[in-house]
């Protein structure tokens, strides 16, 4: 099989998309500002509407505001060190998990975390929208999360999210603050969209 090898970057949008989709960057200033309750229920009611295989949304979240110091130590507690330098000013952590198995017949759910996906996009750009930043991020430990959140084995916790406003790039570590005004780059359409077989 031949492999598309060409895999260059643009910083531009080439075609027309949602603003909120040009908009949309995963940053690590935050604020130091609270994010209402209201705010996060629309958060999550955008994740609700997401699509999902059966219509199974077999989406779950944990989530903690720095008013909840206890619950939301635990999340943290489950991130790496490295994301520990910027998370902790987030005033939200949230933890996306996906429930393996099917609701109407216990079978294995293979399209969950690909559902997942969808209920996050949805609402990171609701997050968009709402002014707010939205990080998400792999590097965290699921069994230290499903330890300290007593996860039974059903779910899978899959990403963490720093959520809040976005604050000053010049409350971070140096090693971080090049980045967080770099532009945003992504592979061109020709580096993974065909109009023929491999």
């Amino acid at each position: 099989m031949e492999t598309h090898a060409t895999f260059q970057k643009s910083t531009q949008v080439e075609a027309p998309v949602l603003e909120l989709i040009g908009k949309r960057k995963s940053r690590r200033a935050y604020a130091d500002r609270s994010v209402s309750q209201g705010t996060i229920d629309s958060l999550f009611e955008a994740a609700r509407w997401a699509p999902s295989s059966n219509n199974e949304q077999p989406w779950f979240y944990i989530y903690a505001t720095k008013e909840q110091p206890e619950l939301w130590n635990k999340l943290f507690e489950a991130v790496n060190p490295w994301n520990q330098l910027w998370a902790k000013e987030a005033p939200l952590l949230v933890l996306a998990l996906a429930r393996k198995t099917f609701h109407k017949n216990g079978k294995i759910n293979q399209s969950a975390r690909y559902d997942l996906g969808a209920a996050n996009a949805f609402l990171s750009l609701q997050a968009t929208e709402m002014g707010l930043n939205v990080h998400q991020m792999g590097g965290f430990y699921p069994e230290k999360a499903k330890e300290l959140l007593n996860i039974s084995d059903e779910y899978e916790p899959v990403v963490m999210m720093a959520i809040g406003y976005l604050g000053s790039e010049d409350q971070l570590p140096p090693e971080l603050k090049a980045r967080e005004n770099a532009p945003r780059e992504r592979h061109t359409r020709e580096a993974f969209v065909m109009n023929k077989g491999f």
